[in-house]
């Protein structure tokens, strides 16, 4: 067996990439690229931190697979696929790829903490597909097949508050941007919370706690104040 080499949450940012998003990725890429330089100068905090990037629409794209941020020299540009929105295909492809991260990260010699998801959309989910299946199923904690992640769902545009709350695991991990509030601001606040989110649950594991810190966004509110 090999020796222990510390301790990782693996992190997933999970974001919309249908037509409508289109307007506002800029806002979106820029953001990531500043929480890349961020966790760069907490060197402590990323190194305890493995951080993937999956972007949907009707499918879902693998743009960043899980990686250690510090021997990255950019983040992957998000795109718009001028799709849809399927919930489903995103949590389809959590379902699978998080226990394979897992157990490959186990196998390096690593102790792994529950991971996390921050999930970010404008729209409703597609109409004709049934996500909520695949939700139960990937945030089952009593099933030994699934490593069930903690889910932070943001929510912008024409994002119901109600689905949102749905989508996180914890109605404190479930916001909504306030209407009338630019997105592509929203977009950036969003960036920025995340950024603070990542490096103290970062710092928080290097002091040995396993706290995932998740704090609501400049100009969100929580979605179970508005359902």
């Amino acid at each position: 067996m090999a020796d222990n080499r510390g301790n990782l949450i693996p992190m997933y940012v999970v974001a919309d990439e249908s037509g409508s998003m289109t307007p506002v990725l800029g806002e979106l890429n820029a953001g990531l690229a500043s929480l890349h330089r961020a966790l760069l100068a907490e060197p402590m905090a990323a190194a305890k931190v493995r951080f993937s990037v999956l972007g949907f629409s009707n499918g879902v794209d693998v743009r960043m697979s899980l990686a250690d941020l510090r021997q990255e020299d950019e983040l992957p540009v998000l795109t718009s696929t001028g799709g849809g929105t399927s919930y489903r295909a995103a949590f389809t492809a959590l379902l699978t790829r998080i226990p394979q991260d897992v157990q490959e990260l186990k196998r390096a010699g690593y102790t792994v903490y529950r991971p996390a998801v921050f999930f970010l959309s404008d729209g409703q989910p597609n109409s004709n597909e049934d996500w909520a299946s695949v939700h139960r199923q990937l945030t089952d904690r009593s099933r030994r097949d699934v490593v069930a992640p903690n889910i932070a769902a943001f929510g912008i545009g024409a994002a119901d508050a109600s689905t949102i709350l749905n989508v996180a695991t914890d109605q404190n991990y479930a916001f909504v941007q306030i209407p009338g509030a630019d997105i592509g601001a929203a977009i950036t606040k969003f960036c920025s919370a995340l950024t603070t989110s990542i490096v103290a649950s970062g710092m928080s594991l290097a002091a040995g706690n396993a706290e995932l810190v998740v704090d609501k966004p400049e100009g969100f509110r929580m979605a179970i104040d508005v359902v």
